[in-house]
């Protein structure tokens, strides 16, 4: 295992060009707003397409990108680039606050949840001998490329649960994960996707075939719901009929797919201001279209909960208060708006 792998990396996110200016103040020249999703194949960027498209019906332009992933997009929402929100996993922020660099922790502090959208659950596929995280102590443990979403929640989880010893294996690809698990060269795999994941799935291939059936009898998914692991993820479940290998159901813990951004509120600086009326707009959008998002839109759109909190997020004021976004926080208004919404007007 790489000495203080974790550290180095959150550090490094923001050691080049970070000078804390949200989205391309300085270089910004017109209204349009950069969206970082992911790869173009995947979730996150079909997800700032579809806002994308229902945004500019409202007159807001969206600029749509790919990226390597939840690292790469806070490096660039914190940078000069037009890239005023992101796609990003939910553990990010646990994964940088934890960083022993000054800059970094400064960083996480200013990052906002717009809205969070749907789970993508971990898998902890092991040999049957452990039961636990904790028994991946010294253990040969695959968890994807460094800067990966699996990567990073395994980074995270080994942090969160204070495990010193786990040997990460990080130059297999999934399908050779699995094999290395059936056939015992590796101990485990960590897994972060939505279920059901196809690569769990096709293990059911091998009950009908006597050569490997019994080698599903070593493997299974092993239960992940200890109280620190709570504190960060949300409580999920692998269910029996999920993967028609695995007859159990065990509880597990999910990653969310977030929105965010930089916290751009109570700010008198006119670029801020308008990122914030901007946010304020866009958050109305999704909201007054989320029925035709889920109609229409991916399939994941049916999952959202546009009103859930995740974790250790803080909820960005532009966005949750469209009237007066852009606006310095006034504690009478906001008692104003309480008892609006108590009073049901």
């Amino acid at each position: 295992m790489k000495k203080n792998l974790f550290l180095r990396q959150a550090a490094s996110v923001f050691l080049i060009g970070i000078l804390l200016i949200p989205c391309g103040a300085a270089a910004q020249k017109d209204e349009s707003i950069g969206m970082v999703t992911g790869a173009k194949t995947g979730t996150y960027f079909r997800f700032g397409q579809e806002i994308a498209n229902m945004a500019k019906k409202a007159g807001l332009d969206i600029i749509v990108k790919d990226s390597e992933g939840s690292i790469a997009n806070i490096k660039r929402i914190t940078s000069r680039e037009n890239a005023a929100i992101a796609m990003v996993q939910s553990d990010v922020l646990g994964f940088l606050g934890r960083s022993e660099n000054p800059e970094t922790k400064r960083v996480a502090g200013k990052l906002r949840l717009i809205f969070s959208f749907y789970n993508e659950e971990v898998h902890l596929f092991a040999r049957r001998e452990i039961r636990s995280f904790q028994d991946l102590e010294g253990k040969r443990v695959v968890i994807g490329t460094e800067g990966s979403g699996n990567w990073l929640t395994s980074q995270n989880l080994q942090h969160l649960m204070g495990i010193k010893q786990i040997r990460f294996v990080d130059n297999l690809k999934p399908d050779e994960a699995v094999t290395g698990v059936l056939t015992g060269e590796a101990d485990a795999m960590i897994y972060v996707a939505g279920k059901p994941v196809t690569l769990f799935s096709n293990l059911d291939k091998l009950k009908s075939d006597s050569k490997y059936a019994s080698l599903l009898e070593g493997v299974h998914f092993v239960p992940m719901n200890d109280p620190k692991m709570l504190q960060e993820y949300i409580a999920s479940e692998i269910r029996a009929g999920d993967y028609g290998w695995f007859s159990q159901t065990i509880p597990t813990i999910a990653v969310k797919a977030v929105l965010i951004s930089y916290d751009f509120s109570g700010s008198s600086d006119p670029y801020r201001q308008m990122r914030c009326r901007q946010l304020g707009q866009l958050g109305r959008v999704i909201r007054e279209n989320i029925a035709e998002l889920r109609q229409s839109g991916h399939p994941k759109w049916n999952e959202v909960n546009l009103e859930e909190n995740v974790g250790i997020w803080k909820t960005d004021v532009c966005s949750r208060t469209p009237s007066e976004a852009g606006k310095p926080a006034n504690k009478k208004d906001l008692s104003n708006d309480l008892l609006r919404i108590i009073r049901g007007n």
